[in-house]
């Protein structure tokens, strides 16, 4: 039996390298017909010994797997988005900042193409490929492991030294060539061509059969290795050493040993991007060494390590035919331009975004008018212009709307505020399925079975008013619904009583205190420990707490002091909603490190950079990710970032190592 394994064996390397060689070096080394007929021979060794059963093996490529549900995953090292920048001048003021933090100029940079497609982050271990998961919002993905898996150029087993654990952070794109004989297919068979790559190769994920994905010509381009093993000294070295045992590194990095550099390379490729087999929006710029990148860390949103250089955005010009407002969740008005349809950046564009009464004024838009539609951050559209030459004799200015589109309430404008507002918040319709949809959503009580527009149906259905009348539904009043069957209908159910387990910090967030997000949610959920605490804190208290302002004081005192809130938080609470720190999460949690502020540097030994940073947070500390004047201890591992260190000692911060901080926590 050992020399059927060897056999099996040795064919799956034998198809790896080959797949390899083709898809990742684009240098066959035998015909398709030799690889099927390899293929052929494994397959039926597979069949006639399952034991021998390799989720990674070639043979697994084709699919055929269905996955009706994708599960969610929680990220293990969150996936931050990038900060844009949009001029030299943008450039040259992040590395301003970088220099002030590390306290050096001699920094060394990678520019990287940015690709436009589908965010992936791949987990290896011991040198198997385990799982993929999309992006998502940063904190949690969806698990698409079987859908990429079908993706070739993805190497499923490493036989090389490379790192036992790690991340592999990439972006899975469809190229032009296989995107265009896509869509002759689809129009031979008579069925509408796909829009642009970007968005076919982001549905692709989610497809439910995986045979389905496997037909698609989908691609990975690789960036990124997360590790806590500290074997590379710089980020290009460690994409390197990626490429070097099978993963599809782009040849297209280069390192670059100033800014002028930089702009050399953002010049060159602004120019020649079009002769790409993929589509590419930007440049990424990063700071090369890795002890340099943990010094700099990160914002609330992104690495202060790199950031974007989006290259000009396609412009279009197109008649604005009429100007209509939407109400958002918390009363919040958007007009919105309603567009003569115009192809723009690979999509129709019908609608972009107005922003509010001050913008129409400063750009005087008005109907009619031939307006220049761009999109930002080649995402969201919006008129940047009029064309004034084009526009009709009778025109006249845009009056802005007076009164609610929905439930025609006088609309409000507070001093400082750049929105109007609807102030019927109990009875304007878009106000309330919109809190109910943001209580529902993922970052907040994450309900299975329960999508926005099921939130409305129940709105007009008369089953829902706010989100606490999600907990008194039933199964025999959701299956009468539209599109609703027994099964969804008992999904649904579920779902909501499982919500009743998630935590306060969450809770809180789905309440949809104007200003409190899910940052401000946490800090005051660890600060107050239960609803009763916050609604009952006085202005002075809540501005006492850790970056918490004026506006958001005044926010959270004008939610607790309405009687409709108080009464959705009475019922929130008599149906078992965690409205309070759990004791099981306050457990090990103490105040021994209040009013501290903590810098993390270096590497350690007992416990993980994370570990220690939980454990200042779990004993009341502040972790910063800067020194200043405000910082009180610096705990300092191996190899600290020598102008941390400088900069530590010229303050006269004191200086632990990981032995004194895990006493002074004992």
């Amino acid at each position: 039996m050992d020399h059927i394994q060897e056999q099996i064996q040795s064919l799956r390397d034998e198809l790896s390298q080959h797949n390899y060689n083709y898809y990742v070096l684009d240098n066959a080394t035998i015909s398709d017909y030799e690889f099927d007929i390899k293929l052929k021979e494994l397959e039926k060794l597979e069949e006639a010994h399952p034991q021998f059963f390799d989720p990674n093996s070639p043979t697994q490529r084709v699919g055929g797997q269905i996955t009706k549900n994708f599960e969610t995953v929680t990220h293990k090292n969150r996936m931050y988005s990038l900060d844009n920048s949009y001029s030299k001048e943008d450039l040259l003021d992040w590395e301003k900042r970088i220099q002030k933090i590390l306290g050096t100029t001699d920094i060394e940079y990678t520019c990287e193409l940015k690709y436009d497609g589908a965010s992936i982050n791949l987990t290896y271990e011991n040198g198997k490929f385990i799982k993929a998961v999309t992006r998502g919002d940063g904190f949690q993905g969806d698990n698409v492991t079987t859908n990429i898996r079908t993706i070739k150029s993805i190497p499923l087993n490493l036989n090389s030294d490379f790192v036992n654990d790690f991340e592999m952070r990439g972006e899975i794109i469809l190229p032009l060539d296989g995107f265009q004989k896509m869509n002759e297919e689809r129009v031979a068979n008579g069925e509408e061509a796909y829009r642009n790559p970007r968005n076919t190769a982001s549905g692709s994920l989610k497809l439910q059969d995986s045979a389905e994905v496997a037909k698609r010509p989908l691609d990975c381009l690789l960036y990124q290795v997360v590790t806590d093993e500290r074997k590379y000294k710089t980020h290009y070295e460690s994409l390197e050493a990626a490429r070097n045992i099978g993963f599809k590194v782009p040849k297209t990095i280069e390192l670059a040993s100033s800014i002028d550099a930089v702009f050399d390379f953002v010049n060159a490729w602004d120019s020649k991007r079009n002769e790409l087999p993929y589509e590419t929006d930007g440049v990424v710029i990063k700071v090369n060494n890795l002890q340099q990148q943990e010094e700099l860390g990160y914002t609330s949103k992104a690495p202060r390590w790199a950031i974007a250089y989006k290259f000009k955005a396609e412009q279009v010009a197109t008649v604005l035919n009429e100007i209509t407002y939407q109400v958002g969740r918390t009363g919040a008005i958007t007009p919105v331009a309603n567009l003569e349809p115009v192809q723009l950046a690979g999509t129709i564009v019908k609608r972009a975004s107005l922003h509010n009464a001050d913008q129409i004024e400063k750009l005087d838009i008005r109907v009619n008018d031939t307006v220049f539609v761009e999109k930002g951050g080649e995402i969201i559209p919006k008129i940047i212009a009029v064309d004034f030459n084009k526009r009709p004799k009778e025109s006249t200015p845009t009056q802005y709307a007076t009164h609610c589109p929905e439930c025609n309430t006088e609309l409000i404008r507070t001093d400082g505020d750049a929105k109007h507002y609807c102030p019927n918040e109990f009875g304007c319709a878009p106000q309330i399925t919109g809190r109910v949809q943001h209580f529902i959503s993922r970052k907040a009580m994450d309900i299975d079975g329960l999508g926005g527009e099921t939130v409305d149906l129940l709105r007009k259905e008369g089953l829902i008013q706010n989100y606490a009348d999600l907990y008194d539904l039933k199964v025999e009043q959701i299956i009468p619904l539209e599109r609703m069957a027994e099964k969804s209908a008992q999904n649904m159910i579920a779902g909501i009583e499982k919500s009743k387990e998630i935590p306060f910090k969450k809770v809180l967030f789905a309440l949809g205190i104007r200003f409190v997000g899910e940052t401000v949610a946490k800090k005051l959920a660890k600060h107050f420990k239960s609803i009763e605490n916050l609604m009952a804190a006085d202005f002075e208290t809540l501005i006492a707490v850790d970056e918490i302002g004026d506006r958001i004081a005044q926010s959270i005192i004008d939610f607790s002091n309405d009687l409709g809130n108080i009464q959705l938080v009475n019922r929130l609470k008599s149906y078992g909603v965690q409205l309070e720190v759990s004791a099981e999460s306050i457990e090990n949690q103490t105040d021994k490190l209040q009013g501290n502020a903590f810098v993390v540097s270096g590497v350690f030994h007992q416990m993980s950079r994370n570990e220690l940073k939980k454990a200042i947070e779990d004993n009341g500390g502040k972790v910063s990710s800067s020194i200043s004047k405000k910082t009180s201890y610096v705990v300092a591992g191996d190899n600290m970032g020598p102008s941390k260190l400088a900069k530590a000692e010229s303050l006269g911060i004191p200086i632990i190592s990981e032995d004194e901080f895990i006493e002074m926590i004992s």
